[in-house]
């Protein structure tokens, strides 16, 4: 098996440097539908074996179930990569018949609790040193907060849990070493400016927003983060899969107009013999702030089609057309200029 060479990126002012593509660890977990823990193993592990060196999950997917399947294979890997995890839910111990699965298969005995706290972080980091087996984490992110996950009144609450108390907790843990990187994973760009007025933090796991399809994040969130010189992950790099030949954008059956500019995208990456995935998967790179591309594979075979992809040479030409054509926001960067 031969080990890839991939283009390394540093995380903020971290000394951190991660690969260009990564791998998300909430498909291992069975959402919507259910993956053997054999095959999850053997999935992070061919990752690791393919030259890949980072890797997420959060005590969310599966219940603690990723985190339990990924720590398997992170704890005997040398050398180890880097690993982010999240907070913001701590899980409980649950009877499975009065469970509330959600949309995990097969997920742990928990349910989950919000809780962005000082003392919640603070528990959350330790369970899930706990579940993964492992003495430390390289990068946390606090995990969905924001009006997209709890709705304008009730997240009200619990960004002041944040703003009082969790956002110190988080500082401490990375002054003192336990981690070396703090941001949020979340699917809305508006609370990472929000957080930026808390103060600072090294990377965004911003999933959704700046992807082939879909660039809102673009401004003034992005080139905040270059102003600040944070990092941005780019998670859900297919959109929920519709540029992938899927029909799901954000989690849900993808709207007529979505169809059509899916559509209208795939039509200049056939003009160019560049698969749509390719050029879905390499597009968010075209950005300085961005670190790293985070799909979420759920076999080897997934995870080969992926390579593949990534291999595939894109014409500088491609990126400039859908920028003619205005299938890109105006100030997208792309090779040699912007949109």
């Amino acid at each position: 098996m031969t080990t890839r060479t991939f283009e390394k990126r540093r995380i903020a002012q971290t000394d951190l440097e991660v690969t260009t593509l990564g791998l998300g660890g909430a498909s291992l977990a069975g959402i919507f539908s259910a993956v053997p823990a054999d095959q999850a193993r053997s999935t992070v592990a061919h990752a690791l074996d393919m030259g890949i060196n980072y890797v997420d999950t959060a005590p969310q997917y599966g219940l603690g179930r990723s985190e339990h399947l990924m720590g398997d294979v992170v704890r005997g890997a040398n050398p180890r990569p880097v690993i982010s995890t999240k907070v913001g839910r701590r899980l409980r111990p649950v009877d499975p018949a009065a469970q509330d699965k959600g949309n995990w298969v097969d997920p742990l005995p928990f349910d989950q609790v919000y809780d962005y706290t000082y003392d919640g972080i603070m528990r959350s980091h330790e369970d899930s040193l706990q579940r993964l087996g492992l003495e430390r984490v390289d990068i946390l992110y606090v995990h969905d907060i924001g009006v997209a996950t709890h709705g304008t009144e009730a997240n009200a609450p619990l960004w002041q849990q944040l703003a009082s108390g969790g956002y110190r907790a988080l500082r401490e843990l990375r002054d003192s070493g336990a981690v070396k990187a703090i941001g949020l994973g979340v699917n809305e760009w508006e609370v990472c400016m929000d957080a930026l007025a808390l103060g600072d933090w090294d990377v965004f796991l911003l999933a959704g927003r700046y992807t082939l399809l879909e660039q809102t994040a673009l401004e003034p969130f992005m080139t905040t983060c270059l102003a600040r010189k944070a990092s941005i992950v780019v998670g859900g790099p297919f959109n929920s899969g519709i540029l992938v030949g899927g029909d799901k954008f954000n989690y849900a059956k993808a709207p007529d107009d979505v169809v059509t500019r899916v559509r209208a995208i795939e039509a200049v990456c056939k003009s160019f013999n560049v698969p749509l995935p390719a050029a879905a998967l390499q597009f968010p790179l075209t950005h300085p702030a961005v670190c790293n591309v985070l799909p979420g594979p759920r076999s080897p075979a997934e995870l080969d089609g992926i390579l593949a992809w990534w291999d595939i040479q894109i014409p500088n030409a491609l990126w400039t057309t859908l920028a003619d054509e205005g299938l890109l926001a105006p100030g997208t960067p792309v090779p040699g200029g912007l949109a």
